[in-house]
């Protein structure tokens, strides 16, 4: 999720739950990386999350100490992560996603390595396969979510598409993040830039506008305040069902309620996904390179693959990975979502968000 991602609750890639505590030993302790050969330190955005017994695993394997140290959504984490690159605060960085992916490896942020099991990474996740400066973790999509109840009250079917979301029907129904400031709002960008090309996308986004989308600055602001469906947007009263969130959504609502319900009570328009992947790589001048590398490779096992989906609520992208079934059934991935080569994300990302910025937001 992160990604990210601007996502402190839930976080689906990227990234993708922040109130559940990272786990591993403390990150209390912040600055220059591992102090020494036995504690290996990962710097991720707020929605790093993985069982206990998972990470414990790790520690009693490998011989090395786990540090998890939080450093805002996604975007900030990358930033922060390549102004202190010379003297980094940890050993491996987990959260980039294909959305920030250059502007992380322009910057000279990770040095290469091949994590064992990368040749067991499905190929449509891989990048810098020259370089192997990034292992591929996690995959998710996002996607516009809508709240089941509302649309039932009020004899609507729900949107489908990103066609849909500019009918009338719909009209002041959609809150969506910044596109600057959010990776779930920079990903439905480029959903848009992605399905309707160069020279359509400002057009929709016009369309979009006038049919009154409501633009916040954080994915937990859209998804916990605004959105009526979500358990926190009832709480906070939110009138806005359709909200920019991910596919994974849905099975958060099913998860933690008590009791569970039978069927969640949000779901998701397929035509409006995009795919993101996040990446972990070993920072360039880290200080436990070795612990760093095995890190790494055990991110990539089938025990923390398997261990993402109901701690980080995203997919797996190693072959084999099981995915419990709550999971699947309440969130699955998208059948055909929008993607972007990472190379025109590059290209035209900044220009994109300038040129968002001033249309929507002016």
């Amino acid at each position: 999720m992160s990604i990210t991602k601007n996502v402190s609750v839930l976080a689906v890639g990227l990234g993708m739950v922040g109130t559940l505590a990272a786990c591993g030993s403390s990150s209390d302790d912040a600055g220059g990386g591992s102090g020494d050969s036995k504690t290996v330190t990962l710097v991720s955005h707020d929605s790093w999350a993985a069982s206990k017994d998972v990470m414990a695993a790790f520690e009693k394997q490998s011989g090395y100490k786990v540090k998890v140290l939080e450093d805002g959504d996604a975007g900030q984490a990358v930033n922060k992560a390549i102004l202190t690159k010379d003297n980094p605060q940890g050993d491996v960085f987990f959260g980039v996603d294909n959305t920030l992916l250059s502007r992380a490896l322009d910057n000279g942020l990770f040095q290469p390595y091949e994590a064992k099991g990368s040749d067991q990474v499905r190929p449509e996740y891989r990048a810098d396969q020259d370089k192997h400066r990034v292992t591929p973790i996690d995959s998710g999509d996002i996607c516009v979510n809508y709240d089941k109840a509302y649309f039932t009250k009020h004899g609507l079917t729900p949107p489908k598409s990103f066609d849909d979301l500019v009918e009338p029907e719909y009209k002041d129904l959609l809150v969506t993040e910044n596109a600057g400031s959010s990776s779930p709002g920079l990903g439905f960008l480029l959903g848009t830039a992605a399905k309707y090309g160069d020279e359509g996308w400002e057009g929709y986004w016009k369309k979009l506008k006038a049919n009154g989308v409501k633009v916040v600055d954080s994915w937990e602001q859209a998804y916990n305040e605004e959105f009526s469906g979500s358990a926190g947007g009832k709480k906070a009263k939110g009138d806005r069902p359709l909200v920019v969130s991910y596919a994974s959504s849905p099975p958060v609502e099913v998860v933690y309620a008590d009791p569970q319900p039978s069927t969640a009570p949000t779901g998701v328009a397929d035509g409006t996904c995009f795919r993101q992947v996040e990446y972990a790589g070993l920072l360039g001048n880290a200080k436990n390179p070795e612990g760093g590398k095995a890190l790494l490779d055990f991110m990539l096992g089938k025990s923390f693959q398997e261990d993402m989906p109901l701690n980080m609520f995203v997919y797996p992208v190693r072959d084999g990975a099981r995915v419990p079934e709550v999971f699947s059934k309440f969130g699955p991935q998208a059948k055909d979502p929008q993607t972007l080569d990472p190379a025109k994300i590059a290209d035209n990302r900044d220009q994109w968000v300038k040129s968002w910025t001033s249309l929507v937001l002016k």
